[in-house]
């Protein structure tokens, strides 16, 4: 019984335990497959994330490989293009001085505004009419003009509103503050002579060019080298790296020959000779004997290089070079000297200064006389007595004498325009009304310029120099084409013409 009691007692447990076992075992089967599904999502999960992970640091390598590597020359090239920046250092043109060192013409400080029509439109300047207004007073525009002048340029980073503004105006435009609107330093030429060196010295264009004169001549002297500056910038514009500088070469000074002071004294003299004898124009030139320098050239009448606005071209031209006219009775003492030179007439000879007719035609005196002497040829500036001692030589003699005396070809002063005349030397035939004539100066022509050179041949007794208009040290030697002696002669009789008429205008009968 008890092993019966134990059996049946332990059958009982282990239904009991079987029956308890039966719903746990169950359960587990149940819950498997979410746990496993779990498991495996979060470790895909993390598979996953790792390897967006490694895929962007490959990516990041990548990227950095192909900006260090491939594409650094393209991206370093688009970072400079919005970083450097090119800043240009102004050269200065060279001044012009006289003999003396005076100031004849020099550049000044000016400032040019400047327009970005781009930035200024993307600022919405144009919004603060007020400011507008301002600015378009200072630069005598109307309101209009200056915003039609931004928007009719919206693209452009650059535009010239004004240029050669003086100082007042610009420090005013600045305190404007407009954005879009700024301030760049350039030069204004400006000449303190004003009228009395305006066709001797020339002119500049708006950016320092020389157009005309000493200005064009020495150009190549005067201009300078402009110099450059590159930096980078940031935003706001300023300075963080200083990168590299091309050094700027200012022009050379150029010295004249020219006095100020005889400058002003012969402008004024031809001045006032125009106006008294109502002529159209007049020239004079100034030359120093002893070294061919010009001392003074002038025109009458002349106009303001400071303020060039309506003059008229012609106005403008340097008489004195460009003009040729035939020489007439200036040439006269070069036909007494040829004829004392070649023994065609002797120092106190007289001469028959009568009627006197060649080839058919009359040679007119103003003021005929029967007789006169050499001096008294040359002080009543008589054709007759010319005409006739010329036709005592071969019409070479009187070429000759013309030709060394520089007549025919140009001074070579080195001022642009100049005519060289007419001279016909080398003509081979010669009617005798033509030798008579030319005695008188016709038919042949000069500029003022090359008959100053021919009185100065005579004034430094037969020594021929080139005429320089820069200051000569040490003097020319030069060459001697006439007889000192003769020349001496000439210029004695010359003296004697001075003094004659200045007695005839003293008393006036001239």
């Amino acid at each position: 019984m008890v092993r019966f009691n134990s059996s049946k007692k332990s059958n009982k447990s282990k239904k009991t335990i079987r029956k308890l076992v039966v719903p746990t075992t169950t359960a587990i089967k149940l819950n498997k497959p979410k746990m496993v599904f779990e498991r495996c999502f979060i470790r895909w999960r993390y598979f996953i994330a790792t390897g967006l992970i490694f895929l962007g640091l490959g990516a990041l390598v990548a990227r950095a490989a192909y900006v260090q590597a491939i594409n650094s020359d393209i991206l370093s090239g688009e970072a400079d293009k919005r970083s450097l920046r090119k800043d240009e250092i102004l050269s200065v043109r060279g001044s012009i001085l006289d003999r003396n060192g005076q100031l004849l013409s020099v550049s000044v400080p000016m400032s040019a505004v400047i327009a970005e029509p781009k930035r200024i439109l993307k600022e919405g300047s144009l919004d603060d009419k007020e400011r507008i207004k301002a600015l378009a007073d200072v630069l005598g525009l109307s309101y209009n003009e200056l915003v039609k002048k931004i928007e009719k340029n919206p693209k452009s980073g650059f535009l010239y509103l004004a240029r050669q503004v003086e100082a007042g105006k610009a420090q005013y435009v600045k305190e404007l503050k407009i954005k879009g609107i700024s301030l760049e330093s350039e030069p204004r030429r400006f000449y303190p002579r004003v009228e009395e060196t305006a066709h001797l010295l020339g002119y500049t264009d708006i950016d320092g060019n020389g157009i005309e004169g000493i200005e064009k001549s020495f150009n190549a002297l005067l201009v300078g080298k402009d110099g450059s500056r590159l930096v980078r910038k940031d935003k706001r514009g300023n300075v963080v790296e200083h990168i590299a500088d091309q050094k700027k070469y200012d022009a050379q000074d150029v010295t004249l020959s020219i006095d100020e002071k005889l400058q002003s004294m012969v402008y004024r003299e031809i001045k006032k000779a125009v106006t008294e004898n109502k002529a159209e124009s007049g020239t004079a030139v100034l030359v120093d004997v002893r070294t061919g320098e010009v001392l003074a050239m002038a025109n009458a009448p002349s106009y303001n290089p400071n303020n060039r606005v309506g003059v008229k071209a012609e106005l403008m031209r340097n008489r004195a070079i460009t003009d040729v006219f035939e020489p007439g009775s200036t040439v006269k003492p070069f036909v007494v000297l040829t004829a004392l030179q070649r023994g065609a007439a002797q120092r106190n000879e007289v001469i028959n200064t009568g009627s006197f007719t060649v080839s058919g035609k009359e040679i007119m005196d103003v003021a005929p006389r029967p007789q006169q002497t050499l001096d008294e040829i040359l002080i009543n500036s008589s054709n007759r007595g010319v005409s006739r001692l010329a036709l005592r030589m071969p019409p070479s003699a009187l070429m000759d004498t013309y030709q060394a005396a520089g007549l025919g070809k140009a001074t070579d002063l080195g001022l642009i325009g100049e005519q060289a005349g007419v001279l016909n030397a080398n003509r081979k035939r010669w009617a005798d009304i033509d030798r008579a004539t030319v005695a008188y100066g016709y038919g042949i022509t000069a500029t003022p310029l090359q008959m100053a050179r021919a009185y100065a041949t005579l004034g430094s007794f037969g020594i021929y120099r080139p005429l320089s208009i820069t200051k000569v040290d040490p003097p020319v030697i030069g060459q001697r084409v006439f007889s000192e002696k003769t020349t001496k002669e000439i210029v004695n009789m010359l003296e004697k013409v001075a003094i004659k008429i200045s007695v005839r205008w003293s008393k006036g009968t001239e």
